[in-house]
């Protein structure tokens, strides 16, 4: 009997746990989508000048308008789109008309296109302020002499082009050779529904341990008290 109770209750708190930690993350689910839309309406606002010292928190996502230089000097990053497949994206220094000099995120540009020659010059754009963070333990060593880049690293990038370590990520284009890829929520995860399917789902699978466990013991004592017939 007493095995009984310490079953029906290790069923009911764990039961209670397992749901009580997937609703929990469905709110969170509701959470991460309303900060997801304040990104996405951050992201598509109206362009401002671009701030004198800009904050990679504060001014993360910040749409902002310039004008001035497309300098000739460039590095290449490597990614994969998901619509054209791989290929480099095109950061370039650019001398803004008050002598600012800060990095531009041209867009995508396919392997046979990367040494290809770019339109430079007097131009204005519009994009946004971001600080990516690309880089873990499994990025390779990027390779400056080589001009391969495996992550928009903002600080060594501006290291290497001699710029202020701020990036504008291009959302109009700046040559028609280059496809723009513009700042979206697409890279900010948002896992939450699958971590409230995995409580969920480990909850039924709680319920159908301890229950089987349940009925064993419960089969178990019936048998052991049931009366002894003669032969």
């Amino acid at each position: 009997m007493t095995k009984q109770i310490i079953t029906a209750l290790l069923l009911v708190a764990g039961l209670a746990a397992f749901v009580t930690l997937g609703v929990w993350q469905l709110q969170r689910l509701a959470w991460k989508h309303g900060v997801l839309a304040e990104i996405e309406a951050q992201i598509a606002g109206e362009a401002v000048a671009l701030p004198a010292d800009p904050d990679p928190e504060a001014d993360r996502y910040l749409p902002v308008e310039i004008a001035g230089t497309m300098e000739p000097d460039e590095l290449h990053v490597l990614v994969s789109s998901r619509d054209y497949g791989a290929g480099f994206r095109i950061i370039a220094p650019f001398e803004t008309r008050d002598g600012r000099r800060i990095m531009v995120d041209r867009g995508f540009v396919l392997n046979e296109t990367k040494d290809a020659e770019r339109q430079i010059g007097e131009m204005g754009l519009e994009g946004n302020l971001h600080w990516p963070d690309e880089r873990d333990g499994f990025t390779p060593e990027d390779d400056p002499e080589g001009n391969w880049w495996y992550a928009r690293d903002v600080e060594k990038m501006s290291d290497a082009l001699g710029t202020e370590p701020v990036l504008v990520i291009a959302r109009t284009e700046t040559d028609p050779g280059i496809r723009v890829m513009p700042v979206t929520t697409e890279g900010i995860p948002n896992d939450h529904f699958e971590y409230a399917m995995t409580w969920f789902l480990m909850a039924v699978t709680w319920v159908g341990m301890t229950g089987f466990a349940l009925w064993r013991i419960r089969r178990r004592n019936a048998g052991g008290t049931a009366p002894t017939r003669g032969v």
